[in-house]
């Protein structure tokens, strides 16, 4: 029930963020919340995997490196989806770091207490 949670709250802030940065182009709510369903399991498969090989840039650059990494995911994400457009690497760059911000802060706020 708390994935599904996520995934909705996840969903809702991208398409927010669609209508409030103009680089960023969502068809509609449920395209979202799909966007986030695919970028949860992009970040559960293809993420581990990229942070491994990157692993000497990311202790070079103190892991800011990291922030490229959810570029990425987010353009590979938008490439495997119709009806989402980014129009380029520092949107995405942008827009992930938007999306972690928000997405952390209204999943601590709906998060439970045990």
């Amino acid at each position: 029930m708390n994935f599904i949670l996520r995934l909705l709250i996840s969903g809702i802030v991208a398409y927010v963020l669609s209508k409030v940065l103009t680089g960023i182009h969502i068809s509609n709510i449920t395209t979202a919340i799909i966007f986030a369903l695919v970028l949860a399991c992009l970040n559960a498969i293809v993420k581990p995997i990229l942070v491994l090989l990157t692993l000497p840039i990311t202790v070079i650059t103190l892991g800011l490196f990291l922030f490229v990494i959810n570029a990425l995911i987010i353009l590979l994400a938008a490439k495997l989806m119709n009806g989402i457009r980014i129009d380029g690497f520092w949107w995405a760059l942008i827009f992930s770091i938007i999306l972690s911000v928000f997405s952390s802060a209204i999943n601590a706020v709906f998060a439970d207490k045990r």
